[in-house]
This record gives C-alpha cells, structure tokens and sequence, in this order.
C-alpha cells in the first residue's frame, strides 16, 4: 500500500517541476533567440564601421533608386513608372519588370518611421534592411528546424544561420538586393508548410499562400519553392505518407499560392504558362486522384473498390495524356520549350556557355570551386551528412522534407556559385541538428556516468529531455484518474503502476547501455566546443575582411598604410557636374545601375540585360575599330564612352577582362565579329604577340591611351607583362576625364566636323593648286614675297 502512495504524491510533484522547468527554458529560449538577432544584425556591420553608411555593388543602386522614386512620388507612380534614362532610346517600364517586395518593404519602413517622427533618410533605411531581415531569417529558421527535430536543433541552427558566411556575403549592411529579404522569405514559407504538415491547419496553409506571395514579391527564386514542395508531395504519396495534413499544406498553396502570384506584374501569366510551374499543377492532379481513391476506397468494399481503380486508373491516364497533349503544344512553339534561360542553365550547366553568353558571362553565375564551399559554410561541410543521418531517425514527413531540400540546393549550388545561398540555410539546419543530436547524446553519457547521482535523477533527465510534453500529458491523465477514484487505488491503477515502473527502469536501463564512455564523451564534447569556436572564428573574420568591402569604395594595405580607390565615385560625380543632363553615357553594362543612381544620366544598357541585341550592339562597338566604334556610338546619341581599367593599379575586375565576353556576346548578334581574331593561338594576349584585330579595337585603346606615360614602359599589373601598343593617338574620341588611380576613364565622341576636316583642308589646296597651276600657265603666277 505504500508504494502507490508515494507514487500518487510524487506526480504533482514531477508535474510542477517539468512545468517550472518547461517555463524556464521557454524563457532562456527567447533570450537565446533575442540575443542572436542582435548578433545577425550586429556582425553585418562591419561595411558602416570600417568605411560608411554606403550602398554596396551593382545592382543595389537600382533598388535605391527606385526605392527613392517610391518615397518620393508614391505606390501609383510607382507602378506606372516610364524610365527614360536607361535602355535608351527604348526605356524601361519599371513597375512591370521588377520584383516589388524589397522596395515596398524599405518604402514601409521608411513611412513608418517618419510616422513616428524617426526622420531617417531612404538611404538609410536601405542600407539596414539586410542587417534587420538577417535577423528575421535566423528566427525563421529555429522556427523551422523545431518543428523537425525540437527546440534545442532549432536554437543551434538559428544561431548556425545568423553568421554563416554565404549569407553575410548578401546581407551586410549596404547589400540592398533581392536577396536580403527572399531568404527570410524563402524559409518562413518553408516553416508554415511544414507548420501546416504537422497540425493540418487551414489558418496555416493560408499563412503559407501569404508568405509564398511575398517570396514572389522579392525574387525570381520563388520557382525553387514551388518545385521543391511538390517533388516532397510526390515523395510522401510515393511512401505511402498521404494524409489530409499533406492535403491541407499542399492544395491551399497551388490554388491560392498561383492566384496571389498572378497578380505581381512581372510574373502575371507566367504563374500558369511557363514550364517552370508544371510540376505544381502536375503533382495537384495527382493528389486529387489519390485522395480520391482514398475516399472511395472508405465508402466501399474491396471488390468494388478494384474495379472503381481500374476505372479511376484508366479515366487518369486519359486525362494526363490529355494533358500532356495539352503542355506540349503550349510550349513547343517556345524555342526553349517554356523554360528560362536561367532555369535551362540550372538544369543543363552547359546551356548558357553554349547559348547564352550574357548568362554565361555573369560571375555569379559560374560554378563554385571547392574551396569557395569552405570560404561559405566552413566547418558545416563536414557537419552535413551527420544531420541527413539524424533526420533518418525517425524519419518524419518534416525530416523528409529537410532531406530533400539539401539534396536539391546542393545540386543547385555547384551549378551556379548564386545559389549558395539557398545551400546555406539547408546546410545550417542540417548541421543544428547534427549538433544538438551529439550534444543530446555526449551530456546524456556523462550525466549517467558521474558520481553521486541518483537512479531517480538519471530517470527524470532522461525521461524529461526525451518527452517533457509526454509527462506533462501523464500527470494530467493521473490526476484526472485519482479524481475520478476518489484517492482509492482500484486494481487497474494498482497495476499500472507496476507495469510503469518495470518499463521506466528498463528504459533507464537501455539509455544507460547506449551512454558513451565518460572520457569519450567528455573529449568529443570539447571538440565540438573548439569546432563551433572555429566556426564563429572564421564566421566574424569573414564579415570583417572578405564581405564587408563595398565594390565602389576598393581598398588595399601595403607596408605604408592603408590605400583607398575612390575612383569610382569620383567618375560619377564629374559626370553629373561636367555633363548635359540629357547627354548619353556608353559603358559596359555592369556600370549601368550605378551611372543613373549616382550620375543621374541616361545609359544604353544596364545590370537588367532584358535585351541582348542591345547589349550586342555595345559589345560590337567595344570590339570594333576606332571609326565603326564612333559610326554605332553616333547612330545611338552617346556622346560619352566610359571604360574601367585596373592595369595600373592592379583592379582584375576591369573592362579588358571582361572584353571576350563582349566579343562572344556582339558575335552572337552581328557575325562579322569573331573570338578567333582576337586570339592569338587560342591565347588571350595584349601584349606583342596580340592580334592586329585586339591591338586596333576600340576597347584596347581607351583602356591603353597614354598609358605608357605612366612607368615609361605601359606595364600592365593585372595581366603581368608589357602592353603591345604603346604610342597612338585617338581620331574620333578625345579624353575627357581620368580618375586619380586610372580605374574610371571617360572619353566623349568628337563631333562629325572634326572628323571631316581634314578633308576639307585638302580640298582647298587642291584647289590652292589648280589656281596656281592656271595662274603660272597664264604668267601670273608669282611668290608671295611675305611667305
């Protein structure tokens, strides 16, 4: 009789204390999970510290430019904006070719703040909104990884994310692109789908369509999210795993996912045209089928329901076939077959180098090295395949789901170095979870095998870090019996407490066996401490060093200090106080977003390369002679031709490396430009050895004009070696303006007048001459005595 009354007593009692302990880390975990938002947001500010509040890159300074026209003119300006300063003479219509979300999130940030009488200018705004989505994203991501393997995995890889390098490469204060708010985006969808996976909520699923529209609002990378959860739809009705949550997660997004989709304009009707939506639409019929032999299969017996199967079976392939009829004809009038280009390049990596040379020419868009996976996401390499063994045990709908999401972003990001950044939040989950998996079984080793611990202790650890929700669930059912009993113990109770105790024991007992050796344990817990010490090492100093530099503002030390290139922005600022408003800018069109946000004048291409015959064109003219090179030039209004050149001071970046992709793109337009001229054996060379055809094109001589007059000897440090001509001189352009380190030279077309004059002077001594020669036949002819 005595053993139940204690057993009986001690139950408030070990409900009360996994309640207080329950409190208790829910509390620690909240701090936990505020102190790492401030440190994602705190570790990408070393670009403010180190140099200033400026924004970053390339394409950035469109996104601040159009952020300012929102600010300034409103949401309906926005979306009937003409823009006559790029493109030119087509112009651009922005508010049907851009991807809206990050500038209506720094728009209503910006509004807000000024609201509340915070007068914070819009650069400022955008300057910080990666830093303050970065810290979102790490809280998206403990949000996701606890519902796959629990609070402690969700904390590790929360923390994992918020200093990964490949994520700090995009989100450091001052990196205003796209992809600063599509991560959080990307995986807060992920967290809701997964979310409305376990509960088969309809308030989820809906919070789900909401949070995939606004992925679509920020980035064209929304096609991996609605190819991803159908290929995990398909895998569960494959294994068997169907079950109306999968249907409630899955249904609600197509249809309400698609229709959200279809209204931002620079999808529109792609939601439902282009190949890269069918498999959604596909795996939707395919779920409907299932759930509905499911239902059939309930309502009949089983000899009916055989028959209803051949029948359902035959009228499905019907269908499909009906179907894929269908798609075949929509897209086999596309030249690719639906696809984009850059989805052809993820599928086939060879597609763009073959086809596409703009795609192809992309530095981000080539595939990574090695040691560029150690640069990105360090020490979580080796930590990969240990957390896709954790998620096998036992594998769950939701870990099924993170299995195949570091299967495909791994594909995905050694075919284009960009996508490492979706591989890194993968990377990040997987790893937390490895690591509270090992930190789970290394502290349960030592817990069992320290002295003065008593079996009770050893059952209460282990019983409440395994399923503290279960006992919670055990106590209430207990107290609900003995109110029910009236405090008597019935025969029931009586021998249920006996078969409890036996399998708590023996499951002491099985934790106990599967413990690791105290010194084992011990040294592999230190390990993991130094790993994770070495991560964050390498984590700080990356965002320090490597990501913090802005590309306009290039710094370099050397043994006398520390040397700033601010060329970039000395170029642009000549430009917009020594120029025409109206006047025409010719460059490469990497320079295009930042010449109209900073120079505020019209160019012919940009960073949105839309249309490649345009770009063509200016890669033609680069590659061509001096007097094609001014007859295109002219024909398009410009009147200034920048040019970016590291051969000085060693900037490898600069328009002469860049120049073979202006030749491959130009000769896949115009075919009268050729690579093989402009190599000499199959090499790249400027220096003697060069062809005729590279030492007399355009772009080789604004780049090399009196450059010999800098050393004497025109020696160039990026290629390392002598260029090849020297001494010549320019007869349609004139230069203008040279930035103090060469990095930036512009030079301005000479008007036709000049061109022609010296024709016009030969024409009038010839008819100098022809009076002269009349003049000495009729015996007039005599010398001027005062020449």
């Amino acid at each position: 009789m005595a053993a139940p009354e204690i057993s009986t007593a001690a139950v408030p009692t070990l409900y009360t204390n996994n309640a207080l302990r329950n409190a208790f880390g829910g509390v620690l975990a909240f701090f936990i999970l505020l102190l790492i938002g401030v440190m994602a947001f705190s570790i990408r500010l070393f670009s403010v510290i180190k140099y200033e509040s400026v924004i970053h890159e390339f394409d950035p300074y469109f996104n601040y430019r159009v952020t300012q026209f929102l600010a300034k003119n409103g949401i309906y300006e926005f979306w009937n904006w003409f823009d006559d300063r790029t493109w030119y003479p087509l112009g651009r219509v922005i508010g049907g070719t851009v991807y809206p979300g990050l500038t209506l999130t720094a728009g209503t940030i910006w509004w807000l703040l000024n609201s509340l009488n915070i007068p914070l200018s819009v650069e400022t705004v955008c300057v910080f909104t990666a830093p303050i989505f970065s810290a979102f994203a790490s809280w998206a991501t403990y949000l996701l990884t606890k519902e796959v393997k629990g609070t402690g995995a969700g904390l590790t890889a929360a923390a994992l994310l918020a200093m990964v390098p490949s994520y700090i490469s995009r989100s450091v204060a001052g990196s205003y692109d796209n992809e600063a708010v599509a991560i959080f985006a990307l995986i807060f969808t992920f967290y809701l789908y997964i979310k409305t996976l376990n509960t088969g909520s309809l308030f989820y699923a809906t919070l789900n369509s909401i949070a995939y529209f606004y992925m679509v609002c920020s980035w064209g990378g929304y096609t991996f999210i609605i190819n991803l959860i159908p290929m995990h739809v398909l895998l569960c009705i494959v294994t068997g795993r169907f079950s109306s949550r999968l249907y409630i997660a899955y249904a609600p997004l197509v249809v309400l996912g698609t229709l959200l989709a279809a209204l931002v304009p620079v999808v529109g009707f792609n939601a439902v045209m282009t190949s890269e939506h069918f498999a959604s639409f596909l795996v939707f019929i395919i779920l409907h089928v299932v759930a509905f032999a499911y239902y059939i299969k309930g309502i009949l017996t089983p000899k009916m329901f055989k028959v209803a199967v051949t029948l359902v079976v035959s009228v499905g392939l019907a269908v499909c076939c009906a179907v894929i009829a269908v798609l075949i004809a929509l897209v086999a009038s596309s030249p690719t077959k639906g696809w984009s280009g850059r989805s052809l390049s993820l599928l086939d990596p060879t597609y763009a180098s073959k086809y596409i040379p703009i795609i192809a020419s992309v530095s981000e868009h080539q595939p990574p090295t090695w040691p560029s996976y150690f640069m990105d996401i360090n020490v979580l390499a080796f930590l990969v395949p240990a957390g896709i063994i954790a998620c096998f045990s036992p594998l769950s709908d939701a870990s099924s789901f993170v299995v195949l999401y570091i299967a495909t972003s791994v594909y995905f990001s050694g075919v284009m170095v960009r996508l490492m950044l979706v591989f890194a939040p993968a990377a990040c989950i997987t790893s937390g979870i490895a690591l509270s998996q090992a930190f789970d079984v290394f502290t349960r080793s030592i817990k069992f095998q320290l002295p003065g611990i008593s079996s009770n202790t050893e059952v209460d650890a282990a019983e409440t870090s395994s399923a503290t929700a279960k006992a919670q669930n055990d106590a209430v059912k207990t107290e609900k019996s003995e109110e029910t009993s009236k405090n008597r113990p019935s025969k029931k109770s009586k021998k249920k407490e006996k078969e409890e105790k036996p399998s708590t024991k023996a499951k002491s007992e099985k934790k106990r066996l599967l413990a690791l050796p105290l010194d084992s344990s011990v040294i592999s817990l230190l390990l993991l401490i130094l790993l994770g010490a070495f991560y964050v090492v390498h984590c700080v100093w990356a965002a320090a060093e490597a990501y913090s530099a802005p590309s306009i503002v290039l710094t370099s030390r050397s043994h006398d200090g520390l040397h700033v290139f601010d060329d970039f922005r000395e170029a642009y600022a000549w430009l917009r106080h020594n120029t025409d408003v109206d006047d025409k800018v010719a460059s490469w069109w990497d320079y295009g977003y930042q010449t109209t946000a900073m120079a505020n004048r019209t160019v012919i291409v940009d960073n949105n390369t839309w249309n490649n015959t345009h770009i063509a064109t200016v890669g033609t003219a680069m590659s061509s002679p001096e007097k094609a090179a001014w007859e295109i030039f002219h024909s398009l209004d410009v009147k200034y031709v920048l040019v970016v050149f590291g051969g000085l001071v060693g900037y490898p970046s600069d328009d002469i490396n860049k120049f073979l992709w202006m030749v491959r793109i130009g000769g896949g337009v115009f075919p009268h430009i050729k690579e093989p001229d402009y190599l000499r054996d199959g090499q790249y060379r400027i220096d003697s050895q060069a062809t005729p055809t590279m030492l007399n094109c355009l772009m080789y001589k604004l780049s090399y004009y009196r450059f010999v007059e800098t050393d004497g000897k025109g020696y160039d440090r990026v290629r390392q070696t002598e260029i090849g001509k020297k001494y010549f001189k320019l007869t349609h352009f004139e230069e203008v303006f040279t930035t103090h380190h060469w990095m930036v030279r512009i030079y301005k077309l000479k008007p036709p007048k000049n061109r022609i004059r010296g024709k016009s002077k030969k024409s009038k001594s010839q008819k100098t001459s022809s009076t002269s020669n009349r003049a000495k036949r009729s015996g007039t002819g005599k010398k001027n005595p005062w020449h």
